[in-house]
């Protein structure tokens, strides 16, 4: 089902599901209504449960009293037909205040889905739940908390100095290293896509993964990402999209963005070594 296509046969809660959808980035809504069959529906509904979560972590115009037990219990909601969320003033709220059309949606997946899609929400709601109750010194903290303290304790003495423009030159080190963990992650990336055979499945796990590249190219050694916004453009999103249909081409995409890593490696970086 194409975008709008079909919509007519929808129930009236999946068609709010699928308005909902098309409300996020457009380019994951048109990946997952690009699936097959039964899993377009699941990966709908798992995609808009963890939104849903994720609007109440970050949502802070509700309370860490009101919001650690709700993340903590997350899960159970989704059991429960008549819950929503009616106390936030997010811009996108609706898919709280609608939180029930999504769970009955959920009701309706076969139990393998729901069994998975209620483990892994189980999980990034206790997940959430312990990081919004750890002291945070600053919004950079906030920002980069996720950052993994065995690599920038290397560069910095607090998280929050990777922000400071006296070390700027520390901060795109430790974000170097991090983008050179991740690329050593390819080779597994390229197996596992290999192992796929569905061809709608292959384009939803590819796409994301020569977005994540491209995305890691853009990054890499760019002082711009401690001072403002950096992403792909929308028509190197849509080329990518396009392309990475077949293993041969996703592995030609990968190879173009390491290429484009490996020009940039600056031969004072600490990791440029192992980058290499």
């Amino acid at each position: 089902m194409g975008r709008g296509e079909g919509v007519d046969l929808l129930s009236n809660s999946l068609r709010t599901c699928y308005k909902y959808l098309n409300q996020t980035r457009q380019s994951f809504a048109d990946v997952i209504q690009a699936l097959d069959g039964e899993l377009r529906n699941a990966v709908c509904i798992f995609y808009l449960v963890l939104q849903a979560l994720d609007m109440v972590e970050d949502n802070m115009t509700i309370n860490l009293e009101t919001k650690v037990p709700i993340l903590e219990n997350f899960q159970s909601y989704l059991y429960k037909p008549d819950w929503k969320f009616m106390e936030s003033k997010e811009k996108h709220r609706q898919v709280l205040e609608d939180f029930l059309m999504i769970s009955l949606e959920f009701r309706n997946l076969a139990k393998v889905y729901q069994d998975v899609i209620a483990e892994i929400c189980h999980k990034m709601g206790l997940g959430t739940a312990e990081f919004l109750e750890k002291k945070v010194d600053s919004k950079q903290d906030w920002d980069r908390e996720f950052w993994p303290t065995v690599v920038w304790n290397k560069y910095v003495k607090k998280l929050s100095d990777l922000a400071k423009p006296e070390n700027i030159d520390k901060a795109i080190q430790c974000m170097n290293e991090l983008i050179t963990n991740t690329l050593h992650h390819i080779p597994n990336v390229l197996v596992y896509l290999s192992w796929l055979r569905n061809q709608s499945v292959f384009n939803f796990c590819a796409i994301s993964q020569v977005m994540a590249i491209a995305t890691l190219a853009a990054c890499y050694n760019n002082q711009q990402v401690f001072k403002g916004v950096v992403k792909i453009q929308k028509g190197q999103a849509v080329t990518l999209m396009m392309d990475a249909n077949n293993m041969e081409a996703v592995k030609a995409i990968m190879y173009q963005y390491m290429d484009e890593i490996y020009q940039k490696i600056p031969s004072t970086d600490p990791s440029s070594s192992r980058t290499q």
